[in-house]
This record gives structure tokens, sequence and C-alpha cells, in this order.
């Protein structure tokens, strides 16, 4: 088993740094969109380079991905204890608001309070992706059966051993699951955050809608679509390695 895992994430960094390569070569994106487009007067957007675009978006779902597991993951730990089944309705509630509230809307309920940016933006980005992992992480842990953990207490543990050592890592590779979805719905939902000055891929997104420059969409959005790949690709891999570490 360990020959085709190592194979697999050779293959995963070898197209991580294609990716990188691809997103630095803005003479091989001018050459190629110029082809498309023969009757644009520009093909890539002026405001910056691919690579700023693309480190800016990384940025924001890096940020916003890293709260919303900060958060969802521990909120879901707690509605399945007993100080917290009460709340689980209402946890439940807020985490579908938040999923099914679109993201603009709450760009433009931020912007009064942090301003124009990154951090609306980011708020937005959290509860959109809050949904995945506060669902996972419930999921994962009523999977784990009772037989197991009433064991586990037989056997001397108190409720943090039990929750740290027998639920979270059986309960593991589900919520990786969630982990991963969120992070992919991120990646995708980040583009509307150029809207209000955040950057990120989402520039040459809107403002080649604004321009009718079709050119400028493709230069966002084909580097949006293989982030997302990769990103769900290389979490896709890790929620494997917990399943073995785990099985």
């Amino acid at each position: 088993m360990k020959h085709p895992t190592r194979i697999r994430w050779a293959v995963i960094a070898v197209a991580l740094v294609g990716f990188a390569l691809l997103v630095s070569a803005e003479g091989m994106w001018r050459d190629l969109l110029g082809a498309l487009f023969p009757d644009y007067r520009t093909v890539v957007h002026p405001r910056g380079t691919l690579v700023d675009f693309t480190l800016e978006h990384l940025a924001l779902v890096g940020v916003s991905s890293a709260l919303t597991i900060a958060v969802g993951v521990p909120l879901g730990i707690w509605v399945t204890r007993r100080s917290g089944r009460e709340f689980r309705p209402l946890v439940s509630a807020g985490v579908d608001l938040g999923q099914t509230f679109p993201p603009v809307a709450v760009l433009a309920l931020a912007m009064p309070v942090l301003g124009f940016g990154f951090w609306p933006t980011i708020v937005a980005l959290f509860l959109y992706g809050l949904f995945p992992v506060v669902s996972g992480t419930i999921a994962g842990i009523e999977s784990v059966p009772p037989a197991v953990t009433e064991a586990a207490v037989g056997m001397g543990m108190s409720r943090w051993q039990v929750l740290a050592r027998v639920e979270l890592p059986l309960a593991a590779r589900v919520i990786m699951a969630g982990v991963r979805t969120s992070v992919a719905i991120n990646i995708g939902t980040a583009t509307v955050g150029a809207a209000i000055g955040t950057g990120g891929l989402g520039v040459p997104i809107i403002g080649g809608l604004a321009v009718q420059n079709m050119a400028y969409v493709l230069q966002g959005a084909i580097p949006a679509a293989l982030l997302a790949v990769l990103a769900d690709a290389l979490l896709a891999q890790a929620e494997e390695g917990l399943g073995v570490a785990t099985g």
C-alpha cells in the first residue's frame, strides 16, 4: 500500500509544480489568449500578474478555511457532548443559514463595519464554508459505535481521553471530507471578493465581465478551476492517509 501512496503524492507534487510554472508564464498566457481572441486589444488583465492574483486568492482561501476549521470542528464536537446537545438545532440552523445566505449579501452587510477589501470577504467565506465542516464533524463523531466509546470508558478513560484517543481518530476521515468540501467551496466563492477590491483570481473574471472581455475571464477562471482540482486532490490524499492510519 505504501508504494501506490507514494506515487500519488509524487503525482500531486508534480502537478503543484506544474501549476506554479503555469501561472508564472505570463508570456504563454498572452500568446494563448491572443491567439484565441485576436480582435481584443488586451488579453491579460493590466492590474497585476497572474502570480499576484493567485497568491491573493490563496491567502483568502487559507485564512478563511483556517478560521472555518478552527470554529467548525470544536462547534461540531460541542453539540455532540451532553453540555451542547440541546443547542444542536440552533447550531444546525445557523450553519444552514450561512450556507444559503448569498456571499454577495454577506459582503454588503459586512462592508459598513469592516470596510472594503480583505476582511469582509473572509467573513463571507467563513460563514459560507462552515456548514460542511460542522456537519462533517457531527457525522464523524456520531459514526463511532457506542460500544467502542463504552469500552474506552470501561478501561478507565475520562471523557476528554475518549474524545481525543477514540472518537476523533475514528471520525477523522469523515471530518476531513467536510473540510475538503469547505475548501473547494471557498476556492470558487473567493472570486466574488474582487467586487469589493479584495483581489484574487476574481479580479480578471469580474473585470472581464464588466468590459465584456472573455480573455480576462479565462485568465482568472482557468487557474481558479485548476486550483480547486489540485486542492481537492491534495485533501483527498490526506483523507485517504487518515483512513489508512486509523484503519
